[in-house]
């Protein structure tokens, strides 16, 4: 079950980058010293911001400058698309940016190469500021450090559709909470309807095993692990619901989007989304909208999936002191906070989550929705490996879609997902 990326593209698409450089020369390039006076020109780097957010980062710019007068900074915006291409040119080419918005797995290869400054050591007294598994987000498998600040999270609800919930005789004041419970209740919702609604339009991805309990990797992060016992369990409940059409039989090549229209049209009783999607139900499928409902994600570990963006230092920028400094502050408390009221994302900062914007009701659904994802947050787990890439998600995507036709079992289809996912990590070097 994953997110859509349309509430906010940044938030929640992640690419991996094929870095072929190993390095971009420059000043300075091994010390990881920040200290001295902030001042210079640096350039700041967002990713598909500018259109829906400019006066904000304008704003943030500005104030910047006039807290550290002597200090330039230059705000470029790139689009979604191509953004990891973008960066793997600017990276070999030795012209990235002093400060880079990225996830997880857009850092790990630029640490890898040697260009993302190790936040442990440069900026260790900001650590305390943040949550700690936000912190961490940014720590890349086989290597000591963190190379981002940890910006803006997001996670959001499932929600169900009423109204098909009660056609098919199940308590829709009562939706599933454990995973017994969903598989149960999706079998229920075909064989009522004769196959004509499912409960689910996609297929396991990464972060459902992750939230399901499958240890993902081994413990040093070398290798993957999806495919023990656990993995086999989730995988073999997806087979059954597939035969049943409780999963969507387009499932196999569904898109986030394509997902989301079909629970608007009433074909899926149950899609995730975020406090932004209420008001596209509202004006894209009213009807839909009275019968919305509103459950937690369904976790066997307890912690909800959680996306986190960063900002992370290029090790190579002539301008440390400024460079941390800027991405420090669009990062701190009083920033991020003003961000998330201006759109459904949330707060990676220590005690954040506990203002009032995040905890008081006010009887709205969206009001509704934001507090029960501030408050999940709170224990909250970035299921996608930082190592797994793009590349890696379609190995499991068509090894998991072989499973679902019956081609393979799912245990050799995981075995050969790992097998591949394996490979390509070693590539990785």
């Amino acid at each position: 079950m994953r997110m859509p990326r349309r509430a906010l593209a940044a938030a929640v698409v992640a690419l991996v980058l094929p870095l072929s450089a190993c390095g971009s020369g420059g000043d300075d390039s091994g010390s990881t010293d920040a200290s001295g006076k902030v001042e210079g020109d640096i350039t700041f780097q967002t990713w598909n911001l500018r259109a829906n957010f400019k006066p904000y980062f304008e704003g943030l710019v500005a104030d910047f400058e006039k807290k550290y007068p002597g200090t330039h900074v230059k705000w470029v915006d790139q689009p979604a698309e191509g953004y990891a291409d973008k960066i793997s040119a600017d990276a070999a080419g030795g012209t990235l940016p002093d400060v880079v918005n990225v996830s997880p797995d857009l850092a790990a290869p630029l640490a890898k190469a040697g260009l993302a400054l190790d936040l442990d050591k440069a900026a260790a007294k900001y650590k305390k500021e943040y949550l700690p598994d936000a912190w961490a987000s940014h720590e890349i498998p086989g290597m000591d450090g963190t190379y981002a600040f940890p910006w803006y999270l997001n996670t959001g609800p499932l929600f169900y559709n009423k109204s098909l919930f009660k056609e098919a005789g199940l308590d829709a004041s009562k939706p599933p909470k454990t995973y017994d419970e969903l598989f149960a209740d999706a079998l229920e919702l075909a064989d009522k309807s004769d196959g004509k609604v499912a409960t689910l339009a996609n297929v396991p991805s990464i972060e459902d095993f992750g939230r399901y309990g499958v240890d993902l990797m081994n413990k040093e992060g070398t290798a993957f692990a999806f495919n023990d016992a656990k993995g086999v369990q989730l995988l073999t409940k997806y087979k059954e619901l597939y035969d049943a059409k409780a999963l969507d039989p387009q499932a196999l090549t569904a898109t986030p989007e394509s997902s989301g229209k079909k629970f608007l049209t009433g074909a899926v009783a149950m899609n995730p989304g975020s406090a932004l999607d209420l008001g596209n139900f509202k004006k894209q499928a009213p009807n839909l909208y009275k019968n919305i409902g509103i459950t937690d994600q369904i976790t066997s570990t307890g912690k909800v999936n959680m996306y986190v963006m960063g900002l992370m230092v290029n090790a190579q920028t002539k301008k440390k002191p400024a460079a941390v400094a800027f991405a420090h502050f669009v990062t701190d408390a009083q920033n991020q906070m003003s961000f998330a009221k201006k759109v459904a994302i949330f707060p990676s900062t220590a005690g954040s989550l506990d203002d009032p914007y995040f905890t008081k009701e006010d009887g709205t659904d969206e009001t509704r929705v934001r507090i029960a994802a501030a408050k999940s947050l709170k224990n909250a787990a970035n299921y996608t490996p930082v190592l797994f890439s793009d590349q890696m998600k379609t190995e499991l995507q068509n090894n998991v879609a072989k499973a679902l036709q019956g081609k393979v079992s799912p245990k050799e289809a995981l075995d050969n997902a790992v097998k591949a996912c394996d490979r390509l990590l070693q590539q990785q070097g």
